[in-house]
């Protein structure tokens, strides 16, 4: 075993392999940028398949290839489950899938991976059936767990080489200029998408709004693309959306996200030209609101809003109080509509958003991020990818992408959820290093980290309880109790990559 600056076991076997997490920074070094196989296209070749089945038959897909989604749709996504079905039909065995992130909806995935047809998985999350079968240990290797900054470096250095990406478009025409702003399925930004199609071998756009040519505005354009596939939907709209705007009225929720407000306004960074990033849950949601009055209040305009698009922040565009939305992937219909007709509002893929090794992601000009948790612990450890059963049923996503490169990060949770502490001496999975974590919102107070003087000396005189981190888990802890160790099995089920690649974690089989 090799432990590395966190203080996890990583086993020799993988250290040697990906190299173990030693520093934020430490990894980021030069490297040659990825290469892919191109098929040029010629006068008067059609790129317009007559279904599913064409495409996987004229890629050459074969036993051992990767191939990736992306998850624009979210629980509405359609095309993941529709290529894997017609796959499995076909007898192929033994792919790697490369989705961006996997949701609730790909349950049928499960079998698949029982069928051999999935034999290794790279992910940003893992959500409900899925996650706990790939906990219960279903695959023979462990899935690779990455942030959307991670993916992108990985993609973009070529640890992960995807033959053909099968990607879902709302509109296209025959030629495969796509767009996430027309037709029927619209999702707005397709961020994650969008690095896929520059480096795939081949690139499949599955697309249920076929468009005359040219289809603008272009996302993904002509250029990057090998086929098209015209089907009935691509997915269900109302599925983008689930669960990912729910605007609160919950007394804890609204507490911290006054709290939360409170340390951003009265924070150096409150100032005109700066730039955020929130969440999608409820308390995020209410920290948007709040933040919006005090904006108004104090006549003050944001530079730009960054990250997951909700329509809380489109509406800070429609207002002026933002100059820019900065957009990888839109959470509600609202936004992807002011994707499509508002000339302040930019779609930009993943690599831009966040990857450590582009030659700078937006996330470095980020001044303040509101992030969630499942846990957190007196270390500032946070976890966002195991429950507190050690079952996988969370997400990466950009957590330890923006919490780095912000200048101030607040990560916003309540001490207990139901009867389990979320501040914990030990996180059971750590996605993202304590350094990065500048302050923790609950609805008790504030905790600092100690590593952040800046912000002690700023905040000394606010009103806002203030608590160390042991305090706020000892408030847990007395309403809770001390949790119970989990018992593991001795199968390693997944990798925990840190943004730059090294791994930062392991989790075993429940």
């Amino acid at each position: 075993m090799t432990i590395n600056q966190v203080g996890r076991d990583i086993p020799d076997q993988y250290a040697s392999q990906y190299g173990v997490y030693a520093g934020e920074l430490t990894n980021i070094k030069d490297y040659q940028r990825a290469t892919k196989k191109v098929h040029p296209v010629k006068p008067r070749d059609s790129k317009l398949l007559a279904s599913i089945h064409d495409a996987i038959i004229q890629t050459g897909l074969k036993d051992g290839m990767t191939i990736s989604f992306h998850h624009h749709f979210r629980e509405g996504d359609y095309i993941m489950n529709m290529v894997l079905a017609e796959i499995a039909k076909m007898g192929i065995k033994d792919l790697a899938i490369a989705p961006s992130s996997i949701a609730n909806v790909h349950e049928p995935l499960i079998d698949y991976i029982k069928q051999g047809v999935v034999t290794h998985v790279t992910s940003s999350g893992l959500r409900d059936k899925v996650g706990a079968a790939i906990s219960e240990g279903i695959l023979a290797d462990p899935v690779i767990i990455r942030s959307h900054g991670g993916r992108a470096r990985a993609i973009e250095r070529g640890d992960i080489h995807i033959d053909v990406a099968f990607l879902g478009a709302p509109s296209a025409d025959e030629y495969g200029n796509a767009n996430g702003v027309k037709g029927k399925t619209t999702c707005g930004s397709l961020g994650y998408a969008m690095v896929d199609a520059q480096y795939a071998d081949q690139v499949v756009i599955i697309t249920d709004s076929l468009m005359p040519y040219p289809n603008t505005p272009i996302s993904i354009p002509q250029t990057l693309v090998d086929y098209v596939v015209e089907v009935d939907a691509i997915g269900d709209p109302e599925g983008i959306a689930k669960g990912a705007t729910r605007f609160t009225k919950n007394p804890k929720e609204l507490l911290i996200a006054e709290y939360a407000a409170k340390m951003i306004t009265e924070s150096t960074y409150f100032k005109d030209g700066f730039s955020f990033q929130t969440g999608t849950g409820g308390a995020a949601l209410a920290v948007t609101r709040f933040l919006k009055q005090a904006m108004i209040d104090q006549n003050i305009k944001a530079s730009f809003v960054l990250g997951g698009i909700t329509n809380a922040m489109a509406e800070l565009l429609e207002d002026g109080l933002v100059e820019k939305v900065i957009d990888v992937q839109d959470f509600d219909h609202p936004s992807a509509i002011s994707l499509g007709k508002n000339s302040e509002h930019y779609e930009i893929d993943a690599a831009m958003y966040a990857s450590p090794l582009s030659k700078g992601s937006v996330i470095n000009q980020l001044d303040i991020a509101i992030l969630s948790a499942l846990e957190i612990d007196t270390q500032f450890n946070v976890n966002v990818i195991t429950g507190s059963d050690g079952v996988l049923r969370g997400a990466s996503g950009g957590h330890s992408d923006t919490s780095t490169a912000c200048k101030m990060s607040m990560v916003i949770a309540p001490i207990v959820r139901g009867r389990i502490p979320t501040i914990v001496d030990q996180v059971t999975t750590v996605v993202t290093p304590g350094s990065s974590i500048d302050v923790v919102v609950t609805e008790l107070g504030i905790a600092i980290n100690p590593l952040r003087t800046d912000l002690i000396a700023a905040f000394k005189d606010s009103k806002t309880p203030q608590l160390t981190i042991e305090a706020l888990k000892e408030k847990a802890y007395a309403i809770t109790g001390e949790p119970a160790p989990i018992k593991y099995g001795d199968r390693l089920v997944a990798l925990i990559e840190y943004r730059d690649g090294t791994l930062i974690d392991v989790v075993k089989n429940v």
